[in-house]
């Protein structure tokens, strides 16, 4: 049997990068997917590429309405969930004195207040089933650790860290485990953004620092989307059944803990 055999999973940005790879190694292993983002276009041609065990969901992580809304397509398409990822999530970058209000605003609201508040969307329906389920939250290496130029970024992901041990706690009882996957620098759409702007600030020529930061991980190289989905995998499933509130660095040994 595969190892998420009859599991319903919605996850969120799941129309490229990573949460792209993590739609399509839970259809590999059984489950029916929900893709949801709010780049439409490619959430319905990445659900059309798994076929019929998939579908999009136009998805504004910032707006709890939207975030429902979705929910409720997939509950009454499926009839519930068991399996959140929290992937969706932005990046940016600014020295202290650069950095504005509007952006603090817009990253805490999406990687930190997508969180929460899909969460929050999902929790009545899990626990009306009685089934239990499973949270798992995508942070960062950056979220381990401060790095210049980097603070709401950085701090963002700290959050998520937090919540995800405070969550766990609090709907242990109710049968939910709740995780997170703190990845390093993955080859993704989002790095040729990062890549810009380390350029920018840091002096580079656009590429180099993406050239440099696969030279400097322990293994090697930058990891693939991949690389991050089957950890994805392994928290979803029972194998991981006695395991909540934990954050898994995968990194290739960047961070050590």
């Amino acid at each position: 049997m595969r190892r998420l055999e009859g599991k319903i999973a919605l996850v969120t940005g799941g129309a490229r990068g990573i949460g792209r790879a993590i739609c399509e190694a839970y259809v590999r292993e059984g489950a029916k997917v929900a893709v949801a983002d709010l780049l439409e276009t490619e959430a319905a041609a990445t659900a059309s590429a798994l076929g019929e065990e998939a579908m999009a969901v136009t998805m504004d992580v910032t707006d709890p309405a939207s975030i429902a809304a979705g929910v409720d397509a997939v509950e009454t398409a499926w009839g519930g969930i068991d399996i959140l990822v929290n992937n969706a999530g932005i990046f940016n970058m600014s020295p202290l004195e650069e950095i504005s209000v509007q952006d603090y605003r817009r990253q805490f609201d999406v990687n930190v207040g997508g969180t929460i508040f899909a969460a929050q969307a999902v929790i009545a329906g899990m626990k009306a089933r009685g089934k239990g389920g499973v949270i798992i939250n995508l942070s960062s290496q950056a979220g381990r650790r401060g790095e210049a130029n980097i603070t709401i970024y950085s701090s963002t992901k700290a959050a998520v860290i937090s919540i995800t041990q405070s969550l766990a706690l609090e709907l242990a009882k109710d049968g939910i485990r709740v995780n997170a996957v703190a990845p390093g620098v993955i080859d993704t759409p989002m790095w040729d953004l990062v890549d810009k702007l380390f350029a920018k600030y840091d002096d580079l020529a656009v590429g180099e620092k993406k050239r440099l930061v696969g030279e400097e991980v322990p293994l090697g190289y930058m990891g693939k989307p991949d690389e991050i989905a089957d950890p994805c995998v392994f928290l979803a499933s029972d194998e991981a059944r006695y395991i909540t509130a934990q954050t898994l660095n995968v990194d290739g040994g960047n961070w050590m803990s």
